[in-house]
């Protein structure tokens, strides 16, 4: 193979996880937005969490067929599908939702912000990643454009402090997610079969939790609030697809960097359709979390991306 060539794979080798980690990033910020957008419009939070998990996997689930992917459930893909749904989807989803009408769906995008350097923390001991000096470097100017973002403003409307907990909670059970679904990867199990198991794994728990707390789970007859529930199954299925294919690319800790794009993104569209505070200091929570996101990303393949085949 010619230095041209080598050097070509190298860049798109480079190039893919980062392009699927902006997207992957953007969507999910996207999905916080049509979260607060549909509580706003009368959503209750736990039931529009509920179908949204369910439409999403159920859309995922058909498109699985229809390329083939047969599942064979076994133990271990049921507990990974139930433990995946629970602390990537359900139990962060449970408490942010719960969080949005008294903090905002801004705020809770900012969380969005802080799991990947959890995850980096969690990586390092248990050898899943290496301690470097660009690593280091990546996630520090990261946590800066975060910390910036979080100073736009943390203000509860009904000064509950609960809240904000609850909010400030969900990341680090995100960051518990993006160890565990790399450490218990089945097998040969492809991200096309893994992301629907774990959306309608998410929707079991969060329809339990919905209806243990008395939340009635109909459907609403309101078309905005209808075309929300479509919107939102659209972007959790696209987020999730993209979610899986990104882990094996980037192992977790490349994979947790969605947390800044996406707290980017859910704060933006928070500011500018939803009526929330303009923070002074986010062009430059934007240029700390970018050169973050490149430098962490160049820190070099034996920095312990756990790609599995």
């Amino acid at each position: 193979m010619t230095t041209d060539a080598t050097a070509s794979m190298a860049r798109r080798e480079t190039l893919l996880p980062l392009l699927c980690l902006l997207a992957t990033g953007a969507l999910l910020g996207l999905t916080t937005f049509v979260a607060g957008s549909a509580i706003r419009q009368g959503w209750a939070p736990f039931a529009f969490l509920f179908w949204s998990a369910l439409t999403s996997g159920v859309l995922l689930s058909v498109l699985a067929l229809a390329a083939g992917e047969r599942p064979r459930l076994s133990p271990h893909l049921l507990r990974y599908a139930l433990l995946s749904g629970l602390l990537s989807f359900a139990l962060p989803n449970l408490l942010s939702f719960a969080a949005i009408p008294h903090v905002g769906a801004g705020f809770v995008a900012l969380c969005l912000a802080f799991p990947p350097l959890v995850t980096y923390a969690m990586a390092v001991p248990l050898r899943m990643d290496r301690l470097t000096t660009r690593g280091v470097l990546g996630m520090a100017l990261g946590l800066v454009g975060a910390v910036f973002l979080a100073l736009s403003g943390t203000r509860s409307d009904d000064g509950g402090w609960l809240w904000i907990g609850l909010a400030l909670a969900a990341p680090l059970v995100v960051s518990a997610g993006n160890i565990y679904r790399t450490v218990d990867w089945p097998g040969l199990a492809s991200p096309r079969l893994l992301a629907p198991l774990m959306l309608l794994a998410a929707a079991l728990i969060s329809g339990t939790v919905a209806v243990a707390t008395g939340v009635p789970l109909q459907l609403p007859d309101a078309p905005v609030e209808i075309a929300l529930l479509a919107a939102q199954t659209l972007v959790v299925a696209a987020t999730y697809a993209l979610y899986f294919i990104l882990q094996k690319l980037s192992g977790p800790v490349g994979l947790s960097q969605i947390g800044w794009i996406a707290a980017g993104t859910g704060k933006t569209l928070a500011v500018a359709f939803l009526g929330e505070t303009v923070p002074l200091l986010l062009p430059p929570a934007f240029v700390l979390i970018l050169a973050g996101i490149i430098v962490l990303a160049r820190r070099g393949k034996g920095a312990g991306a756990d790609r599995r085949d």
